[in-house]
């Protein structure tokens, strides 16, 4: 077997199926990430979303049998709305962030990889392949760097000299002795943008984040939002680019290549007011198909109405009370009362202590508590 002839070929064969770029490296642990997992770690800087076994996040051999080669691949992404809708006074709108644009990026890289994987096992039927797109075991950014798809910039994204870090990542595992590319120079130098505007601090510097701290951890955990991150969230739905919009790499950068990337200003920049009250039928017809979905309807509510609160969306008071009333949620009613409080206005007094007398779970009437305590701030 031609193992060069056949990496040319994978490689030409990948740009017929909407591959953007391709790299490849070797099988070997990836040590250096190893210890900045387990720093990670220690400090307790992780979202928990990871694989909780730093050994198969690190070697691929834990997770496939006598692995030799790993195809990196990417894909890149809009960056730039067709058609964005502005949201006004009284029809406020929501944002997801932009790798939750257009159809779930899981589907796109496993359609891409699968098409990759059939390929290599027609021209080389005994060949083992275990493909993986971010739920997986490896780190996609710790590959994608090693295979000189890009660097790993301050904003811990991978930054590609083509497309910036708008890119999707997903890897393959192959038992392929295909030859390593080699690893792309950090172009970061002194540039700190990223670090020096994260909304709350998360990029703790270059290169590290706690992602306990980043907004697109938070805007899909399910419970009550730290008290110290409410008003940081701004109009976010899901997700935060801000490291990213930042960082001069990504300047000019916007690509429409995926036609199943494009997506409804309708969905990814919602009204906020209509998300407060919707079915689960609702929420899978409208939000089901990306990738933002993923957590469920209850933590997008919660922010939805976090992004009132920031707005100071008088309209949304009688929806908020109703949601305040009614709501079978604690966390949903106890985000709108400090909602309430926060936008204040005629008559929130009385919403908020009326449901009070009526209200028996303890952390909502702690924050109907911290409603009334805005309200008397404000005054």
């Amino acid at each position: 077997m031609d193992y060069t002839k056949l990496k040319q070929d994978i490689i030409e064969y990948s740009r017929t199926i909407g591959i953007d770029k391709i790299g490849f490296t070797t099988a070997a642990t990836f040590d250096d990430m190893k210890n900045k997992l387990i720093r990670q770690q220690e400090l307790g800087y992780q979202s928990g979303f990871e694989e909780p076994d730093i050994e198969k996040r690190v070697n691929p051999a834990l997770i496939h049998d006598k692995p030799r080669s790993i195809i990196s691949i990417a894909l890149a992404y809009p960056s730039k709305l067709k058609n964005a809708k502005q949201g006004k006074r009284g029809e406020r709108r929501g944002i997801f962030c932009r790798a939750s644009w257009g159809e779930d990026y899981h589907v796109i890289l496993r359609d891409r990889l699968r098409k990759l994987e059939e390929y290599i096992k027609k021209l080389v039927p005994d060949a083992r392949c275990q493909s993986m797109v971010d739920t997986g075991e490896l780190v996609d950014r710790a590959v994608a760097q090693r295979a000189g798809i890009g660097w790993s910039g301050k904003n811990c994204s991978i930054i590609t000299p083509e497309f910036g870090s708008y890119v999707y990542l997903g890897e393959m595992i192959t038992s392929l002795p295909l030859e390593a590319d080699s690893p792309m120079e950090d172009r970061c130098g002194s540039c700190n943008k990223c670090v020096d505007v994260c909304p709350t601090g998360a990029l703790v510097k270059g290169g590290q984040l706690n992602a306990q701290r980043c907004i697109a951890f938070l805007t899909q955990t399910k419970g009550f939002l730290p008290d110290e991150f409410r008003t940081k969230l701004g109009n976010r739905i899901y997700g935060c680019d801000t490291c990213q919009t930042v960082c001069p790499e990504n300047k000019g950068k916007d690509f429409h290549f995926h036609e199943e990337m494009e997506a409804d200003p309708e969905v990814v920049k919602p009204l906020l007011i209509p998300m407060l009250q919707m079915s689960n039928k609702e929420f899978k017809e409208r939000f089901g198909r990306i990738s933002g979905s993923w957590r469920g309807k209850k933590p997008l509510q919660r922010n939805a109405i976090l992004a009132l609160a920031h707005y100071k969306e008088e309209a949304a008071l009688p929806h908020l009370k109703e949601v305040l009333q009614k709501d079978p949620r604690p966390v949903i009613r106890g985000t709108a009362a400090w909602a309430i409080g926060k936008i204040g206005g005629n008559r929130t007094e009385d919403m908020l202590k009326e449901a009070k007398s009526n209200e028996l779970d303890e952390e909502v009437l702690i924050e109907i508590n911290k409603g009334l305590e805005l309200l008397t701030q404000s005054n």
